[in-house]
């Protein structure tokens, strides 16, 4: 008869050491749970998807010369991507996935749709010197997010450094859509073709305005859950009113304004400080 093999009987729990978990506390444990799976929130995400979709919708409308079209769908994702932020932390479900896709989101509505719809519309004219325009916004949009996050909880967050990018998205769109609408109302009879260098111009100054160190006010410190006088109330539906009088040219000169504004206030500060120094040595 042949010997049977002998058997080894497993060593106990407290013959090599601590006792083995149950499988029960893997189940239990909330670190187990979250390497298991990592999901994402759907109500900020969707705000974005929607201002990706729009500045997607603004490149197609702009490659079928459909650039007032182009720039109301520029207007509309700078809206969204100003209301994703929000909902996140009044619904606390902000998340590192959030915030790339929201950067991701950006580069495409306010970086690379802003640059392609220009060139279509004017710049096209100028050869090698219009796309070069279009990059270097391009460009800055791109450095301008990347710096933003990297300088988040760094630097005042009543300012930004440099011009924030749906910003200089609208400075550029909104002249888009201002001529485009004054051709139309017959106000002006100068093409895009003539205006193509200075169309260059703001594009340039816009892609470097967004990698300036220039202080832009962010309008965060702004509480809207503070009472207001009545006033405010009046002034607010006068600001409605005269932006449906005219809205590309009321629109494009607000952001006209804001683009000066970090200037103005550099310079000033620049001032101060000037002065400052001229009275200490006195």
């Amino acid at each position: 008869m042949k010997k049977k093999p002998p058997r080894f009987r497993p060593l106990r729990a407290s013959r090599v050491g601590a006792p083995a978990a149950p499988p029960a506390a893997a189940a239990t444990d909330p670190q187990a749970r979250k390497r298991r799976g990592r999901g994402i929130y759907i109500l900020p995400n969707a705000f974005t998807t929607a201002a990706l979709f729009a500045g997607f919708f603004a490149t197609v409308q702009a490659m079928n010369d459909r650039f007032d079209i182009a720039a109301i769908a520029i207007f509309m994702a700078a809206i969204l991507d100003s209301l994703d932020g929000r909902v996140a932390r009044l619904t606390n479900t902000q998340s590192a996935f959030g915030e790339q896709y929201d950067s991701l989101s950006d580069m495409v509505s306010f970086g690379v749709a802003p640059a392609l719809i220009m060139y279509e519309w004017s710049l096209r004219t100028l050869g090698k010197w219009g796309w070069i325009a279009a990059f270097v916004y391009c460009a800055g949009a791109a450095l301008r997010l990347a710096r933003f996050n990297t300088n988040i909880g760094v630097v005042d967050k009543k300012f930004f450094q440099g011009m924030p990018s749906p910003a200089a998205a609208a400075l550029v769109v909104g002249f888009v859509w201002t001529v485009t609408d004054l051709r139309e109302t017959s106000w002006i009879s100068a093409t895009a073709t003539d205006l193509s260098w200075l169309a260059w111009v703001l594009t340039v100054y816009a892609g470097l305005s967004m990698v300036s160190n220039a202080p832009f006010y962010s309008f965060k410190d702004l509480n809207l859950r503070r009472s207001v006088p009545f006033i405010f109330a009046i002034g607010l539906v006068l600001v409605f009113v005269l932006v449906s009088v005219d809205p590309p040219l009321v629109l494009f000169g607000l952001f006209a304004l804001y683009g000066l504004s970090g200037y103005g206030l550099w310079l000033w500060r620049w001032w101060r400080r000037r002065s400052a120094r001229q009275e200490g040595v006195e």
